[in-house]
């Protein structure tokens, strides 16, 4: 999916939501254990319920490699699905990856060819040519992790260097000269929100990625007041406070109206 199409369907939705699928076995209504697939059953329908109201999804990697061969087919399963049934919807492969160039390629290959997602996220911390092969693929986009919502962000990435920039600063500001950055996007946390003005003075056009909205206490409104610029250029995430909204047989409207209430608040922002 190219950039001009996230647009159009940011503005066709009037939304930048993006639905993190964090889908955990021990979670999920017990209902849906008896399925096959629960780890599927339940991303279906927790997509169907919220496909309207958003326009990317993002699995959490994590929680299907931890559930194995089993995990990686309800992971095949899901993209398939989104990819069958609402083809303009954003797919977002959670996975942090971050390796020498011969790995990356291969990481590259197992997302963007094999599975088949629209991006992924990446560590930028060795540089380069651990992100290049990602930015080789024409149409998929990478997503540097920049400023994370989590406290251990403050271990490193806001240290401020010998030339006077913090650390996201220079990797921000290193990731525009390398080849394709065009495709870069960048996840900030919602939970630093008076970075976003400065990070909106290095790149003012690219898309953010933006966790921690929801079940990590971000606030929408900072987020859109210091992020927003003339595209949008937002993708707000918020996964727990949607899918894990009910734990009973109602789980499905309880994230449906979740969904539908962030999709009306972002509308105003637009």
């Amino acid at each position: 999916m190219t950039t001009s199409d996230l647009i159009q369907q940011i503005k066709f939705k009037k939304s930048f939501l993006c639905v993190g699928l964090d889908t955990d076995l021990t979670k999920i209504p017990f209902h849906l254990r008896k399925h096959h697939s629960p780890i599927f059953e339940f991303n279906r329908q927790i997509i169907d319920a919220t496909a309207k109201y958003c326009i990317a999804y993002k699995p959490n990697i994590a929680f299907y490699e931890a559930e194995g061969l089993k995990g990686w087919e309800a992971l095949k399963q899901t993209v398939n699905y989104i990819k069958e049934n609402y083809p303009n919807i954003f797919t977002i492969a959670d996975a942090k990856r971050g390796d020498i160039g011969n790995t990356a390629s291969k990481y590259a290959q197992a997302f963007f060819e094999n599975l088949k997602f629209d991006a992924i996220t990446v560590a930028p911390y060795m540089g380069k040519d651990s992100v290049e092969p990602f930015l080789a693929y024409e149409s998929k986009h990478t997503i540097l992790l920049a400023l994370t919502s989590n406290n251990g962000a403050f271990d490193f990435q806001t240290q401020t260097l010998d030339s006077g920039e913090a650390l996201y600063q220079k990797v921000l500001q290193t990731s525009k000269t390398w080849e394709n950055s065009e495709q870069l996007m960048y996840v900030v946390g919602a939970t630093k929100p008076k970075y976003f003005k400065t990070i909106r003075e290095i790149i003012p056009q690219s898309f953010l990625l933006v966790p921690g909205v929801g079940a990590q206490g971000g606030s929408l409104a900072k987020v859109c007041k210091y992020g927003l610029n003339k595209n949008c250029g937002l993708l707000v995430n918020s996964s727990r406070g949607i899918i894990y909204a009910s734990h009973g047989k109602d789980f499905m409207q309880a994230a449906e109206l979740k969904a539908k209430g962030l999709q009306k608040e972002m509308a105003g922002y637009l």
